[in-house]
């Protein structure tokens, strides 16, 4: 077996389950989850008509680098979206579609690693866990950037030594964050490009919550975007992943994009060629049509924007809780320990949480996911605020 498979840490679902074993839950209270960042609104049903119409093309095998049509309609997107110069992302040469961009991620650490030399993979802290793992599977040495209240969730880059820098081949952002929300601004965005080009290594940003904003007209800064402001058009180093899942209410079509350098994808496309991972055929027809529409995108919107306005007055009854700058959770500090509130809150009213800890490392004993819990609001309305309602009563209780 591959030795690497010992380094890596138990899913946090995984560790959720375990500080659950043992409770009984109130069973006059339905379960109302808010742990698991799984869309539950409707998904668009033109989305769901395009692939009955088209189950035919199951009888063809897809091709790795997707249809010449859908990497044209992503690459017409990603252009109008993030505000980049007509014809710069092309779609032969800086696009590629992906079966959902957590396989996306893990497969491009993969294939840009070289860990026949000291390989550093930096990422945010708290993260999503597939970072670290598609980090310790390829060989490399994650070293994790703490994100709290210090910095406004963000890293502070400027922090980091040099000789980190130096060893660095990948970069991980998330912005919009998960789990905070927070977005990373223009400015910080250039001096992370700037620190990659003295250093040598790419920048992968993961995007997948930046179409959940609380103001229309004011989306989220793209890594690409600022690269197009810098005049950056090759978009060198610089990477990018996009997903369905979120925007469109699509996590189950299991259809994203990763675009940017050029130099990168044609390797990356390579790699993916031999990982066996196209995309069917009716899924890519169904692709085209989500990317090209945005008024289900805005209902979608509205209806985060309407769920975060009722819940966060409720809870800031008993917690410390800030509106995201954008996505789909809340990033509230516990007035006691992660877990106690976790495993408390489901077993006196059966709603159910994410400890912070769990999303997060201790480095030189500091866990910025400590005291702090994940809540996603994607559950109906009326669901989030029974759960914000609940989570008053429970902590006045304690």
């Amino acid at each position: 077996m591959n030795p690497n498979l010992t380094r890596l840490h138990p899913y946090p679902f995984e560790k959720l389950a375990r500080l659950k074993a043992g409770i009984t839950v109130p069973e006059h209270l339905p379960a109302i989850s808010l742990g698991i960042g799984e869309p539950k609104h409707p998904s668009p049903a033109f989305v769901k008509q395009v692939i009955a119409d088209h189950l035919d093309r199951l009888a063809n095998y897809p091709t790795t680098r997707g249809t010449d049509e859908l990497r044209e309609a992503i690459s017409q997107w990603a252009t109008t979206r993030f505000e980049l110069k007509p014809g710069t992302l092309s779609a032969e040469r800086h696009v590629v579609p992906v079966n959902g961009t957590r396989e996306a991620i893990f497969a491009l650490v993969q294939a840009v690693i070289d860990n026949s030399q000291p390989a550093t993979v930096v990422s945010p802290n708290p993260f999503y866990q597939i970072y670290e793992g598609a980090a310790l599977l390829a060989g490399a040495t994650p070293h994790y950037l703490a994100c709290d209240g210090t910095h406004g969730f963000i890293p502070d880059f400027a922090a980091v030594p040099a000789e980190v820098w130096d060893q660095c081949q990948l970069l991980f952002l998330c912005s919009p964050g998960n789990p905070s929300g927070a977005v990373i601004p223009r400015e910080t965005l250039s001096h992370v490009i700037e620190l990659a080009d003295r250093h040598d290594f790419i920048i992968a940003s993961d995007e997948c919550y930046s179409e959940i904003y609380p103001e229309e007209g004011r989306a989220p800064e793209g890594l690409l975007q600022t690269c197009a402001a810098l005049g950056r058009d090759d978009f060198a180093r610089c990477i990018v992943f996009h997903s369905l899942s979120k925007r469109s209410n699509l996590p189950g079509l299991r259809s994203g994009f990763v675009a940017g350098d050029a130099g990168v994808l044609a390797g990356y496309l390579k790699y993916r060629t031999y990982h066996g991972c196209a995309m069917p055929v009716p899924n890519q027809l169904a692709s085209i049509a989500a990317w090209q529409d945005e008024d289900h995108v805005k209902e979608n919107r509205a209806a985060y924007r309407a769920k975060f306005e009722a819940v966060v007055p409720i809870l800031r009854e008993v917690m410390n809780v800030d509106y995201p700058d954008a996505g789909f959770y809340l990033w509230p500090e516990t007035p006691m320990d992660d877990e106690t509130f976790a495993r408390g809150l489901a077993e006196q009213q059966n709603v159910h949480v994410l400890p912070g800890r769990y999303l997060s490392r201790t480095v030189a004993g500091h866990n910025p996911g400590e005291n702090r819990v994940r809540m996603a609001l994607v559950a109906p309305l009326e669901e989030c605020v029974a759960a914000a309602r609940r989570i008053v009563e429970f902590v006045k209780s304690y």
